[in-house]
């Protein structure tokens, strides 16, 4: 069933768990996604990038996601990952988002707000939740580069202004997690997020949680982070599951073989995820 991310993630922020936001730009990696959650009867969103939207085509990738949500067992959600273009936000909310996510968390702390409040007015208007970001996660992902360097932390009593002054549904805080490849083990500020959950008290949001230790990732969940995204495992799974086929048989060429052990190995990552973070059997 299609349904907003607040519905879904508003019971994970009550029980205590996180639901993994799971990132597609085609069908097989939709499928992937729907069949995981649905055996292990996890809710689940499914969410695309601004690099995702113009690889697959707005309208395409709407209609594949929203058509095997709307035919789930499970309670799903289509957002919109790090829109950092407002336009693209209006498109996303005029073809069927049931979230979307404004990220204005480049611009200073007041410009933010004002962009965030108008999307949020917009689009909760739409009965549609809002994500938003503050503080910068560090790494690469599609056109948003953060130095590690320089990637700032979520600073608690700015989020508490930002979420009051917003009316934002959940929150994306930096908290020592990058986008993409680890070059080695992250290091997470966990009394930083503890102390963010406890004066917000709304969901939280990990990014760039592909390669986090399980054991840094079940401590976050216990400490209120309610979404966490996963992309980059995701394409690790397939890359390598290709690499192995073409290794055994050179001369395949059926793009159904090819691609159907890629979206079960991906499928396999994703379950795992959906485990780890505690959502399974919630559905």
């Amino acid at each position: 069933m299609l349904v907003t991310g607040i519905e879904i993630l508003k019971k994970a922020h009550k029980e205590g768990y996180a639901v993994g936001a799971f990132n597609t730009s085609n069908l097989e990696i939709t499928q992937a996604i729907v069949e995981a959650a649905e055996e292990t009867k996890s809710p689940v969103i499914i969410q695309v990038s601004e690099g995702g939207l113009k690889y697959a085509g707005i309208e395409t990738i709407s209609s594949i996601v929203r058509t095997m949500a709307e035919k789930a067992s499970v309670p799903v959600a289509l957002h919109l990952d790090h829109g950092t273009d407002f336009n693209t936000v209006m498109k996303c909310l005029r073809n069927g988002w049931t979230s979307v996510m404004m990220d204005a968390s480049k611009l200073p702390l007041e410009e933010n707000i004002k962009v965030t409040k108008t999307v949020v007015e917009i689009a909760h208007g739409m009965g549609v939740s809002v994500e938003a970001e503050i503080g910068k996660i560090g790494g690469t992902e599609d056109n948003i580069t953060v130095d590690e360097r320089e990637a700032a932390m979520t600073d608690p009593e700015e989020a508490l202004k930002f979420a009051k002054e917003t009316g934002i549904d959940y929150l994306a805080i930096a908290i020592g997690t990058a986008h993409g490849p680890y070059k080695g083990e992250p290091k997470l500020d966990f009394d930083r997020l503890k102390k963010i959950k406890e004066m917000l008290n709304i969901p939280l949001v990990l990014h760039g949680a592909s390669g986090v230790p399980e054991e840094a990732i079940k401590k976050a969940v216990s400490l209120g982070i309610n979404k966490i995204n996963i992309d980059t495992d995701i394409r690790q799974a397939f890359a390598r599951r290709l690499r192995e086929l073409i290794e055994k048989d050179s001369e395949v060429y059926d793009p159904r073989k090819i691609l159907g052990p890629c979206k079960d190995a991906m499928k396999e990552v994703i379950k795992q995820k959906m485990i780890l973070f505690g959502a399974a059997g919630k559905a």
